[in-house]
């Protein structure tokens, strides 16, 4: 999502005037889930987590949608939450909602965080390894966690949406500084 042009549309990423890509992050090939984020939230740069004692990212809150669908860029799809990880990322903080889309098979057994661990075991374990690594290839440190890697379940990750939902409110109404966002 390109935040700094208008209308934040959705675009191959760059840096440096270059094409950046997914990292591989062995045995995983690039993404594990399908990778979004949540409209009408924002991460808050200048506003410090009280969880994990650092800023926001300043961008929207971020979505691993885990269903066994792979879906297009741009899609969207509704979703059902399921938990969150709090992850610190180079010094800023980088809510990851868990979550599957409502029309996938698997939606009808999978309600929450522990059933994620019962329906597909591992796969939680990769995600933190996943997120963790993920700078590496960059030259970058590993990413931290708040709770130690420890996944929050769905009340939790809701109270995170609210949250972020409320700092997108202030910057819509001017009374944030989102910075270079437009």
């Amino acid at each position: 999502i390109a935040t700094e042009e208008p209308l934040n549309p959705i675009k191959q990423d760059t840096k440096k005037g270059k094409l950046r890509y997914v990292a591989n992050i062995f045995p995983h090939k690039g993404y594990i889930w399908n990778y979004g984020a949540l409209p009408q939230t924002w991460e808050d740069p200048n506003h410090k987590d009280d969880i994990t004692g650092c800023c926001g990212d300043n961008d929207p809150i971020d979505v691993c949608e885990i269903g066994s669908k792979v879906r297009s860029s741009g899609e969207i799809v509704k979703v059902k939450v399921l938990g969150v990880l709090g992850m610190v990322d180079e010094g800023e903080t980088d809510w990851k909602i868990i979550a599957i889309g409502v029309d996938d098979p698997e939606a009808q057994n999978i309600h929450d965080i522990d059933d994620v661990r019962k329906h597909k075991p591992g796969y939680l374990e990769a995600t933190i390894e996943w997120f963790r690594l993920c700078k590496v290839p960059d030259g970058k440190p590993e990413n931290g966690f708040a709770f130690n890697g420890e996944f929050k379940g769905k009340d939790f990750a809701v109270e995170i949406i609210k949250s972020t939902h409320e700092y997108w409110k202030a910057l819509l109404h001017k009374k944030a500084d989102g910075g270079t966002i437009k």
